[in-house]
């Protein structure tokens, strides 16, 4: 009998298993699509139920529409003869009260023949120079009109913390009234060994993107108060690289507290005054214009007054002076100033210089083991050798660099033609003798002069000179841009 073999079910078995591998991928695929459009329709109801992003949003455009009217773009041209001026750069500031005065930054404006301030409306107007300070590169300039004035709130007297959320406003760049987001990443910022400022330092530090074009442009907290001010970018680069100047996330603003003191003098017309508490802080004999130096000093001392914390060491004590009378002595550690943790010498050098003589600095004291308040009436600081060597260079640059000392007294040997000088007044062989009124007997004392008159903040100053022919009769030395 023969045999016959069935393919029938071996064939539907076959026929089936190829289907499977053909049709199971493209079910999966399904599956997986099904489950994709569930997770987005998931996340859309999640999105219109919970409106958190939509609130923040809205928050921050109302952080932009109070502050940006108070913001201007400031264009600076320099004088090049025939009538005409030329761009030479560009800044940021922001509008201070009803009376048109805005500040900015000192080197905004350096170098100024004529300033022109732009509104967020289109409006351009030009403006004068108030004062400036380079000490903390201050600047307030007065706009030409009394129309469209809108002072920024300002978050006078609150504190700022680590991990606030920040808005930087400006021109980077030049692209006008622009606003960037960040955090405050540190306070009491000395960045002299980043970027090379020199002055009292006591910035904040954020990660907002802050460019070129930012410089004198407001920092604001989340409900639109300015609480610091754009100066200074660290980029990480070196010269001859392309990208010198831009921003890496690192971003310092001067506090208000030092603005507001500074202004307050420059639109009073005042010479500015620094506040003086009389003692001396750490530094490093060795390396003096080191400023980690001297903060590893201060940190040795600590441990050896078996302190463990943030604060400065006192190293020395004016028995006359402010600090003095307060009863602070050598080896009190000084830990808070008027409520801020000082966190470093240059922070504590800011603090107290920032601050208006005659008034009153709450401080807290480490001595001993044993934590005290202490009040001290501040003074006015004198001028120091930074101020003298400051001084010597506005002269120089006004044109009365060559003197001499003889018998007692200042004479100008040669005045340079067409100088700041020369279109004053100034002739070889005249005698200067005082200096708003104090008399002067050397080098020491012109410069001393000059610096408590407040030539080093734009203010021209008065001083009396005595010509060849003996006639006496007052002549002024003004700040060259």
């Amino acid at each position: 009998m023969r045999r016959f073999t069935a393919f029938g079910p071996a064939l539907v078995v076959l026929i089936t298993t190829l289907v499977t591998l053909v049709a199971a991928p493209a079910a999966v695929r399904m599956v997986g699509y099904a489950a994709t459009d569930a997770q987005i329709r998931l996340a859309q109801q999640t999105l219109e139920s919970d409106d958190i992003l939509v609130r923040m949003d809205r928050a921050v455009r109302a952080i932009a529409d109070s502050v940006e009217p108070s913001v201007v773009h400031i264009g600076v041209d320099q004088a090049v003869g025939g009538g005409r001026f030329v761009r030479q750069s560009q800044g940021s500031g922001w509008v201070y009260d009803n009376q048109g005065h805005i500040v900015t930054n000192a080197h905004v404006i350096r170098g100024a023949s004529r300033i022109s301030v732009q509104f967020q409306d289109g409006r351009t107007v030009n403006a004068q120079v108030v004062g400036f300070d380079q000490s903390t590169d201050v600047a307030v300039i007065r706009a030409q009109t009394s129309e469209g004035l809108y002072p920024a709130r300002r978050a006078t007297g609150d504190s700022v913390y680590q991990g606030d959320r920040v808005f930087a406003f400006g021109s980077p760049f030049g692209f006008k009234f622009s606003m960037s987001e960040g955090i405050v990443s540190g306070l009491g910022r000395d960045p002299r060994t980043v970027i090379g400022y020199n002055g009292y330092t006591n910035f904040i530090q954020t990660d907002a993107a802050v460019n070129p074009g930012n410089s004198g442009g407001p920092l604001v907290d989340t409900q639109g108060r300015v609480i610091g001010m754009n100066v200074a970018i660290a980029t990480g680069a070196r010269a001859g690289n392309p990208n010198e100047g831009q921003s890496a996330g690192i971003s310092f603003h001067i506090p208000l507290s030092t603005i507001e003191a500074v202004a307050a003098q420059l639109i009073a017309g005042q010479p500015l005054a620094k506040g003086f508490m009389g003692i001396n802080l750490p530094l490093d004999q060795e390396r003096p214009n080191d400023p980690e130096a001297s903060e590893r000093l201060n940190r040795r001392l600590l441990e050896q007054l078996g302190y463990r914390g943030q604060g400065v060491v006192i190293v020395g004590v004016e028995p006359r002076g402010p600090a003095g009378q307060a009863g602070l002595k050598p080896d009190d550690v000084i830990t808070s100033i008027a409520g801020q943790r000082v966190l470093n010498i240059a922070a504590a050098r800011a603090m107290i210089a920032n601050t208006a003589p005659g008034e009153q600095m709450p401080l807290e004291v480490w001595r001993a083991g044993e934590t005290r308040r202490v009040t001290v009436t501040l003074g006015v600081r004198p001028p120091n050798e930074a101020d003298l060597g400051t001084m010597l260079r506005e002269l120089e640059r006004f044109g009365l660099g060559d003197l001499v000392v003889a018998d007692d007294a200042v004479v100008v040997r040669a005045v340079p033609r067409n100088s700041a000088a020369d279109r004053a007044g100034f002739r070889g062989g005249q005698t200067i003798m005082s200096v708003e009124g104090q008399p002067v007997k050397g080098v020491f004392d012109l410069l001393a002069g000059l610096a408590t008159a407040g030539l080093g903040q734009g203010r021209p100053v008065v001083v009396r000179i005595i010509g060849t022919d003996g006639e006496e009769r007052e002549a002024r030395v003004s700040a060259v841009r």
